[in-house]
């Protein structure tokens, strides 16, 4: 909130206050405008006038300091000269503060500055609750801004790991065809330039339209089919209407990229399996691929890691994921709420 509007709404709470309690009272008691004016705007003036002195002053030189017993001490006879300034004045508007019908003759000093004294103590405990109560919403914001910078940071290196990972990859694939002197080679450049355009351009929003991240998936499989020569067996399964869905651009990727890298892919009897049931609200994805038993990726683990913690951070409680390592097969779950 801007300085001018705190300022503005500071004064127009006051004002109502003391305009609430002199209308209450005049019209319990009959005291006249002149009263009513010297005991709400004056003694109002002196009481506000303590309650921000605390406020701006006392609390943020001693007690934010720790210096405990400076405060107290410094409050204490601040609160004293208080008293005294009071009945002061007290004694210059007699008639209208001292005096309390003939019934009730004058009140005495000790009456009058004991009432004052803890009116005054009111209107500190009132000050130094609302200022604890503002640092503590000021510290807990301060504490959310950073750990929503620190997320953000987090998120945005995992991020980067993904391309350069996907690239690394592609691009191993790619120098295998050229190396092969391969007549797909320029047909996997161009399945590849798609692909990053759509990770460089269309990936830069918190969450993009599924369709585009399947057809992103497709395009990797088709890349990756030019690598088999045409020799890679892939069953990919859409069951669902896709309309208005959103998630997290490159999540399901390296589900797919194990399943190549570490997968056997060119065995007609045993396809890469993937199956997505698409629901308006929810997305249950499913791999399966037979397992090559002689590739170990020694320098792997940064995919799935990868997208664990990026479900952590992005979708708290809103998912689960099962991988089950078995001795042929390696079969990997996602229910993920959308």
């Amino acid at each position: 909130m801007k300085k001018g509007w705190q300022i503005f709404w500071h004064v127009f709470f006051w004002v109502c206050m003391v305009c609430f309690f002199g209308l209450i009272t005049h019209n319990n008691t009959k005291i006249s405008i002149e009263g009513l004016l010297v005991i709400f705007v004056l003694y109002g003036f002196i009481n506000i006038g303590l309650f921000y002195v605390n406020f701006l002053l006392f609390i943020p030189l001693f007690l934010n300091r720790k210096k405990y017993l400076k405060y107290n001490l410094t409050l204490f006879i601040f609160i004293l000269l208080i008293g005294f300034i009071k009945y002061g004045l007290a004694l210059f508007f007699k008639q209208y503060v001292l005096v309390r019908g003939n019934m009730h003759g004058v009140i005495s000093f000790t009456s009058y500055y004991i009432s004052a004294f803890f009116t005054s103590l009111i209107f500190v405990f009132l000050s130094t609750v609302l200022k604890f109560t503002l640092d503590w919403f000021l510290n807990e914001r301060i504490q959310r801004d950073l750990e929503n910078q620190r997320l953000s940071a987090e998120l945005a290196f995992l991020k980067s790991q993904i391309n350069p990972h996907f690239l690394f990859n592609s691009l191993n694939s790619i120098y295998s065809l050229a190396y092969q002197r391969s007549e797909t080679t320029p047909e996997a450049i161009l399945k590849l330039s798609e692909i990053m355009r759509y990770m460089l351009y269309e990936c830069n929003d918190n969450k993009v339209d599924l369709a585009k991240e399947l057809q992103y998936l497709q395009n990797y499989i088709d890349l990756q089919k030019i690598r088999y020569a045409n020799k890679a067996f892939v069953d990919f399964e859409i069951n669902g209407l896709i309309s208005h869905q959103r998630i997290v651009p490159l999540l399901l990727i390296s589900f797919i990229e194990n399943a190549f890298k570490h997968g056997v892919a060119n065995d007609p009897q045993s396809p890469i399996r993937i199956v997505m049931d698409i629901e308006p609200e929810h997305l249950y994805f499913k791999m399966e691929n037979k397992k090559h038993q002689f590739n170990k990726d020694w320098a792997g683990g940064i995919g799935l890691n990868n997208v664990k913690r990026r479900l952590d951070l992005l979708y708290p409680g809103k998912y689960q994921m099962k991988i089950d390592d078995g001795a042929d097969t390696y079969t990997s779950e996602l229910s993920l709420n959308l």
